[in-house]
C-alpha cells in the first residue's frame, strides 16, 4: 500500500510568523488529518478533547484527527509546518 501524500502543506512558520489562528482553539475539518512537523526547536501541542499536552521536535510530529480542537505553543526560537491529509497519514 502506498503511503499517502498531503494533499496541502503550511509555509514553514517561526516562533514570530506562527498564525494567532494557530495559538488558540481551532481544528482540522471533518475528514481532514493534519501533522504537525517541527524543523527546529520545540512546540507545545495541546489538545482540548480529551485533554493532553505534548512536546514536539524534530524527532517527535504529531497526528491530529479530523475536528480534533487544539492549539501550539512556541518553546522558543522554532520552525515548523502542518502537512493536511485526506486519509490517515500511518506512520
Amino acid at each position: 500500500m502506498a503511503i499517502p501524500l498531503p494533499y496541502r502543506s503550511t509555509p514553514v512558520f517561526d516562533q514570530d510568523s506562527l498564525p494567532a489562528a494557530l495559538r488558540s482553539n481551532h481544528a482540522t475539518k471533518a475528514k481532514v488529518w493534519g501533522v504537525i512537523r517541527v524543523i527546529e526547536g520545540r512546540l507545545k501541542l495541546t489538545c482540548l478533547d480529551p485533554f493532553s499536552e505534548r512536546m514536539l521536535d524534530p524527532d517527535h510530529a504529531a497526528v491530529l484527527q479530523p475536528r480534533q480542537v487544539h492549539f501550539v505553543t512556541p518553546e522558543g526560537a522554532m520552525k515548523m509546518r502542518i502537512d493536511f491529509y485526506d486519509q490517515p497519514p500511518g506512520g
